[in-house]
């Protein structure tokens, strides 16, 4: 058995100290410790608060320069064998600061890579925000969300129904990382997954540069494309 700790990155986009959002995504990531210990597993957690990134998560949306506390939060996610993010909804959505922050991620960051999604509100109106929208996010970034996805209107709180939900979704997510899977993917398949070129971490280099279409793009010639075109 590997000793190693599973390495848990949680990220609470919550704007308050404390906040609802941040205390949500600890509840699930405690219980996912205390369930990986059962099981003789450890758990390492790395918290980020997107509120105090703010400030770098804008300049890298306007001018794709990272600071340090960005780029260090960035590694995490790179390293994580697990995920839990958190994210306070408004007016319908969730809030602007979480989606920046992933938006300016690498698209292939987080391939496979076990996701929690869980959000807060004030009104179970704003219920399905997790699923409609949360998880196509998370989709399009070709991460492996948790079947479980955790809600919490200020209702809920006090009701339950809220723990089963988090035990739900922490067993998905420790039984995942405990399977390898984004790790095997990465190690089994990464080349069969589209990468946008300098977004692989230098491993999407093994296309072939010497084709005739890469010839064109850099403006060579392209025997077989001329041989084509000169075929009566």
């Amino acid at each position: 058995m590997n000793n190693a700790p599973f390495r848990l990155v949680v990220v609470s986009a919550g704007t308050s100290d404390p906040s609802s959002t941040r205390l949500l995504a600890d509840r699930i990531a405690q219980r996912a410790i205390a369930l990986a210990s059962n099981r003789q597993h450890t758990v390492a957690v790395q918290v980020i608060e997107l509120r105090e990134l703010a400030t770098e998560i804008t300049t890298a949306l306007v001018s794709q320069l990272t600071g340090p506390k960005l780029t260090k939060a960035i590694a995490a996610l790179g390293e994580a064998d697990g995920i839990v993010v958190s994210t306070p909804v408004y007016k319908a959505g969730p809030s602007g600061l979480f989606t920046s922050f992933f938006q300016i991620l690498d698209n292939d960051l987080l391939i496979a890579k076990p996701v929690v999604l869980a959000a807060t509100a004030g009104t179970a109106r704003h219920a399905l925000v997790v699923d409609e929208q949360l998880r196509s996010l998370f989709a399009y970034m070709r991460s492996t969300t948790m079947p479980t996805s955790v809600f919490a209107s200020t209702e809920d709180w006090s009701d339950p129904a809220l723990n089963k939900r988090v035990d739900r979704a922490a067993v998905e997510l420790v039984l995942l990382m405990e399977s390898g899977f984004a790790r095997l993917v990465r190690d089994e398949s990464w080349q069969s997954y589209q990468h946008e070129f300098g977004s692989a971490g230098g491993t999407e280099l093994a296309i072939d540069l010497d084709s005739d279409m890469m010839r064109l793009a850099t403006g060579g010639a392209a025997g077989s494309v001329i041989r084509q075109a000169n075929r009566p």
